[in-house]
């Protein structure tokens, strides 16, 4: 098979593209893949050969015209867009062409009833990738898509090079350190994050312990106003974009993920790899992993009084957090790996395929 998956992104790097990337160069071992792309700085981390497009507008008619041009000339059978703007063009030239169109959706997110997703989600799409049961199950509400074009498939982790590049040295700025990443939006919840972690630091005073939080975003400027509001500018650190943030993961005592919609994060899953404790809001199907208590903790979105108890908890315990790190370890082992991943998709794609072809 001849595979096209496409990315729109121009904000930088993310768990969309971490997927597009794993997915496209683990299936190239076996099929002809390339990507579709906006953003350079996307398209020099692929392996595989690459096409840049304007992506201006959902329906843009250079993107279209010069996707069309790719698809018949390199032969494409699949088409995999990955972000919202991308679903509608592809959409348009999978008629067009004949080409099978699978969206990939890795966020948890109800679809409104309405002409326009019904023509993107139903009419235009052949397929549906998404990375955990709560996705699905909301998509299913929809009753205008049909379940059986939905198909759940847990992104897979590159062990390997989680393994390689984390071995790089992090500098700890204390001794108990808690760590978050992400695109510097509200939906994120960081602003939960820092006030419970302030809230954390008046019950216990004299605690060794630092918030890291990798990543940027329009809400930066806003986080740090609030560290400097808490008067906790010396426990602190936002880092910015970081290329490698697996040493982060890794020397991390507790990994946090304070989202109010997600999918399932991949930071989470990388961190959860390396060892540390995931604590996470139940956003999306971060409740098909983690069962807390046993390998990492669950959080209600915006209760700022539990997420401190929960970190004070493990601040004082470090048994019970390494026992918790060493389950979460195991778990992502054994439902993320790459062969899963893999030879699950392949058979989607090749399922969709013949479905196509005998409508």
């Amino acid at each position: 098979m001849n595979i096209l998956f496409l990315n729109s992104a121009r904000r930088g790097w993310g768990g969309n593209e971490k997927w597009t990337l794993l997915a496209a160069e683990t299936i190239a071992g076996k099929h002809n893949t390339f990507l579709a792309y906006r953003d350079t700085r996307i398209a020099r981390r692929f392996g595989i050969r690459t096409f840049r497009l304007p992506f201006i507008a959902e329906i843009d008619p250079v993107t279209i015209v010069r996707l069309i041009g790719i698809i018949r000339k390199e032969h494409i059978d699949i088409l995999i867009p990955t972000k919202r703007k991308d679903y509608v063009i592809a959409g348009i030239v999978s008629r067009i062409c004949g080409t099978v169109n699978i969206l990939r959706l890795g966020i948890n997110r109800p679809l409104k009833d309405t002409f326009w997703h019904k023509l993107v989600y139903r009419t235009l799409a052949d397929g549906i990738i998404v990375n955990s049961r709560k996705i699905r199950e909301t998509l299913a509400v929809t009753k205008w898509i049909e379940p059986e074009k939905i198909r759940v498939i847990y992104n897979g982790l590159d062990c390997r090079q989680l393994d390689i590049r984390s071995n790089e040295p992090f500098p700890k700025p204390a001794s108990f350190i808690i760590a978050a990443a992400g695109s510097l939006t509200a939906r994120k919840g960081f602003d939960m994050l820092i006030r419970s972690f302030a809230a954390f630091l008046r019950n216990s005073p004299d605690a060794d312990a630092a918030l890291i939080i990798a990543g940027d975003g329009q809400q930066l400027i806003e986080l740090k106003q609030l560290v400097k509001t808490l008067n906790i500018d010396d426990k602190v650190v936002l880092t910015g974009f970081l290329d490698n943030p697996y040493p982060l993961y890794k020397t991390c005592d507790i990994f946090v993920s304070t989202s109010s919609s997600e999918g399932i994060s991949n930071a989470l899953l990388e961190a959860m790899y390396l060892g540390s404790v995931p604590v996470s809001t139940p956003s999306g199907g971060i409740e098909e992993i983690i069962l807390d208590g046993e390998n990492g903790f669950l959080v209600p979105f915006a209760d700022e009084k539990k997420l401190a108890a929960v970190i004070g908890k493990l601040y004082h315990n470090p048994q019970h957090r390494n026992a918790v790190g060493s389950a979460a370890h195991i778990t992502v082992t054994q439902l993320f790996s790459i062969p899963r991943m893999d030879k699950e998709l392949l058979e989607f794609l090749t399922e969709m395929t013949l479905n196509r072809q005998r409508s």
